[in-house]
């Protein structure tokens, strides 16, 4: 596999190669990645006192795991989702590559999600005390 080193308009031109030679569920996934990666660069939150509470958004009935990343993100936007993106990107991997069902590798994003919250949480309790 080749690298796509630098940026600029070569590798744009090919990660739509790539893109497009995926499936439709695989270009979701892509896009999804992409989504998640972009948006560890614009969690500025502004510094409070004390720890900010998740915006807790009900999971759907039938939700895919690029939903359920997208989800969670949101309800957790005080989290630095750098931090996060080894285990995520594992367990997404576990649901595209491997066939891990979608029910059991968002039950443990959940989890993932709630025990980084927890280790925020101490960090910010920590900083305030």
């Amino acid at each position: 596999m080749s690298q796509i080193l630098g940026g600029g308009r070569n590798a744009e031109r090919r990660l739509a190669k790539i893109y497009r030679s995926l499936e439709p569920e695989d270009q979701n996934t892509l896009l999804a990645f992409g989504e998640f990666l972009a948006s560890r660069n614009t969690t500025n939150v502004q510094e409070t006192e004390g720890p900010l509470e998740p915006e807790q958004i009900p999971r759907p009935e039938q939700e895919s795991v690029v939903g359920a990343i997208k989800r969670l993100s949101r309800s957790y936007f005080m989290l630095d989702r750098s931090l996060m993106l080894n285990d995520t990107s594992s367990l997404m991997g576990a649901h595209v590559l491997q066939g891990r069902p979608a029910g059991e590798v968002i039950d443990e994003l959940e989890s993932l999600f709630a025990r980084y919250y927890a280790k925020y949480r101490e960090e910010k309790e920590r900083k305030g005390a």
